[in-house]
């Protein structure tokens, strides 16, 4: 049995409440397999569109009625907790459905960044739906929205993705694991706080989910990262002709194909170096990249892509 910390991407939660119903049905099928084989699992997941459509919608009933413009953090927050609703109504009813005896709960999460991040200088994140060149300028001129184009699929929002530092509830999400429940934490990477006096407070920014994951596999001991994609495996020079997928590949390897740009910013690349600082961070833990379809034979080794610490 191992424990596993899984993380989902917000993409792949649709772009509708009702769209997200289904999908996390899907998810429910592939992570009620893992439990059913004995293993303890934590998941995490994104929120990039779900928070940037939150925000937006309450900017714009701002605009026709008197109703209050809903700050960053608490979009993160209502994010965390719709999307949780979801995935545990999916998850639990599977368990059920299995004769699985366990209980799956979501627990809203702060976590802890550096209020000197250099990420509040230079915002990358992208949040919200995607927009043409033309509305993305539209955008720019009424909201002062910072906009940028996003893996060849559109324009999006982008605010700062400082990297977490510490997780405010991973006490009480220890002790939940510790007895044997599921447990859905650090949805979207977590609501970003700093610490003032002794308090926190939220800031408006997104946590990139793939580096939460990895500090929530850390602090829970985890034996296994693994970042659930859309491919089955990571490539270098990928979509092209000369595309080499990756079945395993030691820490220092998978580094020099960061720095070498073979992997997108705002896709492949944070899940990468989220996988080698778990990977290094303790001998023996392992990172995976499978499909979400595939998260079985990828913990098998039959597909995804394996990161290791070097010998």
């Amino acid at each position: 049995m191992a424990r596993i910390v899984v993380a989902l991407g917000g993409n792949a939660l649709g772009n509708t409440p009702g769209e997200q119903i289904e999908a996390v049905r899907h998810t429910a099928d592939s992570l009620v397999e893992l439990i059913g084989n004995g293993h303890e699992i934590i998941m995490a997941h994104g929120n990039g569109p779900q928070v940037g459509m939150i925000n937006l919608a309450f900017e714009t009933a701002a605009q026709s009625d008197e109703t209050p413009e809903m700050p960053f953090p608490e979009c993160g927050a209502m994010s965390q907790g719709y999307i949780g609703y979801h995935l545990q109504n999916a998850i639990q009813e599977k368990m059920a459905e299995r004769g699985i005896a366990k209980n799956c709960a979501t627990v809203i999460t702060q976590v802890v960044v550096d209020k000197e991040d250099q990420a509040f200088k230079s915002p990358s994140k992208p949040v919200g739906s995607f927009y043409s060149r033309e509305e993305a300028e539209a955008l720019k001129e009424e909201k002062g929205y910072q906009m940028v184009e996003d893996a060849g699929r559109g324009y999006r929002r982008v605010v700062p993705s400082p990297l977490p530092v510490d997780i405010v509830e991973k006490d009480v999400i220890s002790s939940m694991v510790d007895k044997g429940e599921l447990v859905i934490a650090c949805g979207g990477g977590g609501i970003p706080v700093v610490e003032e006096q002794g308090r926190y407070r939220g800031v408006p920014a997104v946590i990139d989910k793939d580096f939460a994951s990895e500090k929530l596999a850390e602090e829970l001991e985890a034996d296994f990262l693994m970042i659930l994609t859309a491919v089955d495996r990571v490539a270098l020079n990928f979509a092209t002709p000369e595309e080499e997928p990756l079945t395993e590949v030691d820490v220092e390897k998978a580094r020099e194909y960061c720095e070498q740009g073979h992997f997108a910013p705002g896709s492949m690349l944070p899940k990468m170096k989220a996988a080698i600082k778990f990977a290094e961070s303790r001998p023996g833990r392992e990172a995976l990249i499978p499909s979400l379809e595939k998260a079985r034979d990828g913990l098998k080794g039959q597909t995804g892509t394996r990161i290791v610490a070097g010998s």
